[in-house]
């Protein structure tokens, strides 16, 4: 949200997130949405109302049986909610989606400041405001990476993305969000016996089904690349993800390409069509061995990989003594 003046904010609110979802339901009925803006609360806080949950599921519930308790909350003072009670300012009053004030332009998830003309959006209304004495005010500066919307919602996507492939039947080792990509890349990790778990019998298939079960979820709604390799690369090594992507990627077989889909507008690249639609191009980048390999792996010419583990721990435990810090 941004800061209109003495009493009112203007923010975006997206109908495919739950904040849209809740406001339309009660202009449905003709009233503005009472909402409650805790700020400086504890850190598991942001990162859970970062995931991307499914449609309706709430935040709280989420939050208390990952930390394995309730979470603490006050009665607000002039609207019928409960607001974490961690919270170092808390600001409460009435959404108004009838209502538009400026809202902009301000830098972006994505790195950039948007070139297009100063958006209009829907004015929160203030009727309190609260606040411990001598309040810590948190301050995340939205832009060139890594900051807070790489982090609170890039790992919490990843890790729902992860779930739904599970969910799914693939198998998946894991799912990365490389904070320097800002939420542009997907990593999906698979095992060499891929085949055998999923039944799938090439390459470019899993990569087209990972992308259909990937792209329908609202995390990989955002996103408009992913990367597919084995799991022998650690994809939250950058600089292993350079080298694997660089080395193990054919620049013109196996990819899996998604013509038009929902995308998000502020994704940095797109053209003025594309923000207007929410739709865009998509890929999946197919970077596993030639299906003719079946399932034997590139051979890693490391120290790591190319010596037993007995050889490999005995020499990184006897390092000092070989006269190296």
């Amino acid at each position: 949200m941004m800061l209109v003046d003495g009493k009112r904010l203007s923010g975006i609110v997206a109908p495919q997130q739950h904040v849209g979802m809740v406001a339309k339901t009660w202009a449905d009925i003709g009233k503005p949405m009472p909402f409650a803006l805790a700020l400086g609360v504890e850190p598991a806080i942001p990162f859970v109302c970062g995931m991307p949950l499914p449609d309706r599921v709430n935040e709280g519930g989420r939050l208390g049986s990952l930390l394995g308790r309730p979470i603490k909350t006050v009665r607000c003072r002039t609207v019928a909610l409960e607001a974490p009670a961690s919270a170092e300012i808390l600001i409460e009053g009435h959404l108004h989606l009838d209502e538009t004030a400026q809202e902009g332009p301000m830098g972006e998830f994505a790195g950039y400041v948007p070139l297009e003309p100063v958006m209009q959006r829907p004015v929160y209304h203030v009727t309190a405001l609260s606040y411990r004495a001598d309040p810590i005010f948190p301050v995340a500066a939205a832009g060139e990476p890594v900051e807070e919307n790489h982090t609170a919602w890039g790992i919490p996507s990843a890790a729902q993305i992860l779930h739904d492939l599970r969910a799914a039947g693939l198998a998946v080792t894991t799912a990365w969000m490389p904070l320097q990509a800002v939420l542009h890349w997907l990593v999906v990790t698979v095992p060499r016996d891929w085949r055998r778990r999923t039944g799938i019998d090439d390459s470019e298939t899993l990569c087209q089904r990972i992308g259909e079960v990937t792209f329908a979820t609202k995390a990989g709604a955002v996103v408009p690349k992913i990367i597919v390799l084995n799991d022998d690369v650690d994809p939250t090594d950058t600089n292993e993800l350079v080298w694997a992507f660089a080395t193990r990627c054919h620049p013109l077989m196996g990819h899996a390409v998604f013509d038009h889909i929902e995308a998000a507008p502020l994704l940095a690249y797109l053209r003025k069509s594309e923000k207007i639609s929410a739709g865009t191009g998509k890929i999946v980048y197919n970077c596993l061995p030639p299906d003719e390999w079946g399932e034997v792996l590139p051979i890693r010419a490391s120290f790591r990989h190319g010596y037993p583990a007995e050889i490999v721990d005995r020499v990184k435990t006897r390092w000092t003594e070989y006269g190296f810090h």
